[in-house]
């Protein structure tokens, strides 16, 4: 028989077998096994496409998720991106209330103060003065309305022609000859909106905007080449006052524009949101729409408070900015909508696509074909797509050759338009800076040529050849765009009264070509 000790014994040792066998390592205690748990009473058959993996991979980096809950890295990253793509949508959102917003700030700058000045471009204008696409055949006539302290009454000349736009250059009325007063003449009255005062019954064309600023922009005639008389013609019947001195109203001071260098042009880099920042602080606080209100609220720009993004915010916004730019270069330099193309086998363009002053397209808003425009020019009116066969005008632009390359102001190119040129008073070339999309700086005032030009010859059909370099072609001096080594730039054919075979296409002007 064993011992009660030798029993003991093989029984501790049994004990340390089976120890060693359920916990082989000393000290660490191991999870009981369970068995899977069985699925709520109520559960849903959840297709995996409405889950989040815990990680994806993105043009931003690697996102991580813990059941669908984001790391802080990954949370940041979001933040990042959505404020990044905000600034670029308030950059092209919001540059039509720019443009609006440099040109009455560079207008102050030369002297036309806000209700009670005129500046009028009595010598035409030329590169010295920064605009977007203007034109250097028409006396200009420009100012700047401010509705913060009351109604202005604006008193149009006979024979103008043009439109008032407000702070986000949207069409408001139009004055001259496309307007109320017929070309006539007359006194409009701008109203500030939500006003409750009094508003005379007669003597007015009244104007209800929703914004504050408004630009009022129009041309005046010239006739036998007077730029004097119609100059003089402004100034006898033109004015800007308050409404509240209309018993009295001060003397309007005119400014004369031409020649004077200052810029209209809004900000491409961080600025351009403190620019839209000061319009925001302008106006009232629902002058757009909800969501835009709330675009420019989502990158810190808000009526009443300042703005003051911190080092993060201000680098993104800079980044931000420089694709919104980068976006609105290639959608007029190289458009990817075939709407733009005038002509199928041509490299000529346009930047009012649709024939709709709102850039509608039925239900559509053509956001590219706004962007274009507002990038490219100025000044908004219905009368822009009602042009008929021999009034108005057309524009067409051309960015690149006939083999597709972008003009080089250091090569040489001619164009020729086959005759008859169907444009009911005349026709017009006129050359602008890449980099500005103001006036090309040369040593021709006019930055192009036009079909009054004395001297300019006419091919035996009635047409016309250009040429466009940096010297002029011996024998053609007369038909002969100057443009500048290293400067890019690009080129407006503008037809005033345009004629029917522009409208059905049966008239094509060539491409420019390069020459040897």
């Amino acid at each position: 028989m064993n011992s009660p000790t030798a029993n003991l014994r093989a029984v501790v040792l049994l004990v340390a077998a089976l120890a060693s066998i359920v916990a082989p390592t000393v000290g660490v205690a191991q999870p009981l096994a369970s068995a899977p748990a069985a699925p709520p009473k109520y559960s849903p058959d959840v297709p995996a496409k409405i889950t989040t993996p815990d990680t994806v991979e993105t043009r931003i980096g690697t996102l991580r998720f813990t059941d669908g809950a984001p790391d802080p890295a990954t949370a940041q990253l979001a933040y990042d991106q959505i404020d990044f793509t905000r600034g670029i949508d308030a950059f092209v959102t919001g540059m039509s209330a720019t443009s609006v917003y440099a040109i009455c700030r560079g207008l102050e700058e030369a002297g036309v103060k806000p209700n009670g000045g005129i500046g009028i471009t009595e010598q035409l204008l030329d590169a010295r003065s920064l605009f977007l696409t203007p034109n250097t055949t028409t006396i200009y006539v420009l100012m700047c309305v401010n509705l913060n302290d009351g109604p202005v009454v604006v008193r149009v000349p006979p024979r103008a022609l043009g439109p008032a736009d407000d702070a986000d250059f949207r069409w408001v009325t139009d004055v001259g000859l496309t307007g109320p007063d017929k070309g006539a003449g007359g006194d409009y009255l701008f109203v500030p909106p939500g006003y409750e005062g009094s508003v005379p019954a007669k003597g007015y064309n009244v104007a209800k905007p929703h914004t504050n600023r408004l630009l009022i922009f129009y041309r005046v005639f010239v006739e036998n080449g007077d730029l004097a008389a119609a100059t003089a013609g402004v100034k006898a019947k033109a004015a800007v006052f308050p409404l509240s001195q209309a018993a009295e109203p001060p003397a309007t001071s005119f400014v004369n524009l031409s020649g004077v260098k200052f810029n209209t042009i809004s900000a491409n880099d961080f600025s351009f949101y403190e620019e839209l920042n000061a319009v925001v602080q302008n106006e009232p606080a629902d002058w757009v729409d909800p969501d835009t209100v709330g675009l420019y609220a989502a990158i810190g720009i808000r009526k009443g408070q300042p703005f003051a993004p911190d080092a993060r915010m201000k680098k993104t916004l800079t980044e931000a900015v420089a694709v919104g730019n980068a976006y609105a270069r290639a959608n007029a330099w190289a458009s990817r909508d075939p709407r733009t193309r005038i002509f199928k086998d041509r490299q000529w363009v346009t930047p009012f696509v649709g024939g709709s002053y709102q850039f509608l397209s039925g239900a559509e808003r053509m956001l590219d074909a706004e962007a274009m425009f507002f990038y490219l020019a100025t000044g908004i009116t219905p009368a822009m797509s009602e042009a008929k066969p021999g009034t108005g005008s057309a524009y067409a632009l051309a960015f690149r050759d006939a083999a597709g390359n972008y003009l080089d102001g250091g090569r040489t190119y001619k164009v020729t338009l086959p005759g008859p040129i169907p444009a009911n008073n005349f026709w017009a070339f006129t050359v602008y800076d890449n980099q500005t999309r103001s006036l090309l700086p040369t040593d021709q005032k006019s930055a192009g040529l036009d079909s009054n030009l004395p001297g300019l010859k006419k091919n035996a059909d009635g047409g016309a050849t250009v040429w466009f370099g940096p010297k002029a072609p011996a024998g053609n001096e007369a038909n002969w765009v100057q443009t500048m080594p290293g400067r890019g730039y690009n080129v407006i054919m503008r037809l005033y009264g345009p004629l029917e075979p522009w409208f059905n296409q049966t008239w094509q002007p060539g491409d420019l070509e390069v020459q040897p």
